[in-house]
């Protein structure tokens, strides 16, 4: 064993080469690099509590800013078992299999095996596939047929949709544009014209002064949770919850509704909290806490939060891969919702049928109606998430599953037994009472999703920066501090992207700090007030679907002229 241990730690502090990172990733190897370090995930891809979907994401690339803010520094020590090797020099990221990178196998490397892999394993491609967002459904399928043929051995990949944005827009210039090329063309050149440029000084820099920003905030003590600001959390929920029954004892069942509207709303909070570890910093009691919270008290599960949101973080705003923008077949928020894209987190084909394109044309109009039925779907996420097994099994999260599957049955209890059928009395008011109190809790979706429906959906490619990316998909809410209870931390959505684990009680104070950290790099800090950034999300809705009209416009007008061109 005393031999075994240095051996064990010479291997781990051998330098692998770029092409031996490749290999092992085109041989199914679950490799991240974390502080010049190499990780190979294979066996807590499915102990992972925040879900495997999460570290598929990061196959191949430098994933030291994102392990690093989302996850505790026990977490991160305990990362370093899985050392592998290291690295020396700058690191220049793969692109993931997941979203479409394709890897080359030990033993290809003569030129012409080179060019016929495309080499899109180191620099992202030069000769990369045909996107489905530019052809038509036939050739998609045969593309899909070769690469999977091609790429058996490759770990578990999306669909070639999966490039991005800046990639797919120069293949489409090698043929004639059509409107969508164009609309994701100017997206992307607004984008570099506004944000930093992506070469590696300027993108290091970047990256350099936020590591130096975390340091600061951790010195400050922004990271310690002031837990007497939860007491007074504590106290609306039981104020709103004992008005609740309050109500039902008098039977008004409206206003019984609407204060248990008000009570999920306040628990959402302290749930997200939880989530992210940003209670207690323990995975343990913060899941207990969130569990009780989420699954006991609002019948939602946390762990398919964690699951959806750690993706969410990672590719903020992505049409193929981000969970939480994609919501087809009720809105788009990207022109490249048109050509039913293949959602890498669902695994299945988003398909714009004929409903799809008419809601997407007024969902402008739809878009506030549509949100006060949010809290059907999450039930329909929470269950299937729980029902299926979709979270880890073994490892230490391996007791989730089973305590919010308890929890369900005790919010199911209370609320759906307890109060909806032997409380209220007929079926009109048990109607009113379950539509009220889940209509009520709309404002929250319209806060969960103003912070990204407005901004940016193009993609920059592999050399993007993570600070970057999350301030260029993020917006800021602003409002009067004596509002902050009503808003719950989710106004400064922009910084909590930045440092995901900072209590949300500490993040107005951490704002200055990240304003002043945007003005050094060049970074535009997105702030709206809620009207202004409503109107920039309504806005935004309007334009994709007048664009979907548009390309609906010139299909028709193509068809009738190949009709006319047929007698």
């Amino acid at each position: 064993m005393a031999l075994d241990e240095p051996m064990q730690m010479f291997r781990k502090e051998a330098v692998l080469t770029r092409r031996q990172v490749e290999s092992l990733i085109a041989n199914g190897h679950t490799i991240i690099i974390v502080n010049g370090k190499v990780l190979k995930a294979d066996a807590w891809l499915k102990y992972h509590p925040g879900g495997d979907k999460a570290i598929m994401h990061m196959v191949g690339r430098d994933a030291t800013d994102e392990v690093t803010v989302l996850h505790s520094a026990e977490t991160f020590q305990h990362m370093q078992k899985f050392q592998i090797g290291r690295l020396e020099g700058r690191w220049t990221n793969f692109l993931p299999p997941i979203q479409g990178g394709r890897f080359r196998p030990s033993g290809i490397e003569n030129t012409r095996e080179t060019e016929e892999w495309g080499d899109t394993s180191s620099e992202q491609s030069e000769s990369p596939p045909p996107s489905p967002i530019f052809d038509s459904s036939d050739p998609l399928n045969d593309l899909r047929l070769r690469k999977h043929n091609a790429s058996s051995h490759l770990h578990e990949s999306s669909s070639v949709s999966s490039l991005s944005s800046e990639e797919m827009s120069e293949m489409s210039y090698k043929k004639k544009p059509s409107h969508i090329d164009t609309y994701t063309r100017q997206e992307i050149d607004l984008d570099l014209a506004r944000y930093p440029a992506l070469d590696p000084a300027t993108q290091d820099d970047i990256v350099q002064r936020y590591r130096q920003l975390h340091t600061k905030i951790q010195a400050e003590g922004l990271y310690q949770c002031n837990y007497g600001a939860y007491l007074f959390d504590i106290s609306r929920w039981l104020f709103l919850f004992a008005m609740c029954f309050i109500c039902l004892h008098f039977e008004r069942y409206c206003f019984a509704g609407l204060f248990l509207g008000c009570f999920w709303h306040q628990l959402v909070f302290s749930a997200h909290d939880a989530g992210h570890m940003g209670i207690t910093h323990s995975l343990t009691y913060d899941t207990i806490i969130g569990v009780i919270i989420a699954d006991f008290f609002g019948g939602l599960s946390l762990g398919w939060w964690k699951r959806n949101h750690n993706v969410h973080h990672i590719v903020t705003n992505s049409p193929e891969h981000d969970p939480d923008i994609e919501h087809m077949p009720f809105f788009a928020i990207s022109h490249r919702f048109f050509q039913s894209l293949r959602s890498t987190y669902y695994d299945r084909i988003m398909s714009c049928n004929a409903f799809a394109k008419f809601t997407i044309k007024h969902q402008n109009l739809l878009y506030y109606p549509i949100l006060t039925l949010g809290r059907f779907n999450l039930y329909r996420l929470s269950w299937e998430h729980l029902l299926f097994g979709l979270g880890p099994k073994k490892g230490p999260a391996w007791w989730h599953r089973w305590f919010e599957l308890a929890g369900h049955i005790f919010f199911w209890s209370w609320f759906g037994y307890g109060i909806v059928y032997k409380t209220i009395p007929d079926a009109r008011s048990r109607l009113l009472f379950v539509m009220i109190s889940h209509m009520v809790t709309g404002p929250l979706h319209v806060q969960i999703t103003l912070s990204h429906f407005a901004m940016s959906t193009a993609d920059l490619g592999i050399h993007e920066s993570f600070p970057q990316k999350m301030l260029r998909t993020t917006m800021d809410i602003d409002c009067p501090e004596w509002l902050d209870f009503l808003h719950g931390g989710l106004q400064f959505q922009a910084i909590h992207h930045l440092y995901p684990r900072i209590p949300r009680h500490n993040l107005r104070r951490t704002q200055k700090l990240v304003q002043e950290f945007c003005r050094e790099v060049g970074i535009p800090y997105a702030l709206y007030g809620f009207v202004n950034g409503n109107k920039e999300v309504i806005g935004r809705l309007a334009d994709v679907g007048r664009q979907a009209a548009i390309l609906a416009h010139c299909q028709k007008t193509i068809v009738e002229k190949e009709g006319f061109g047929s007698h």
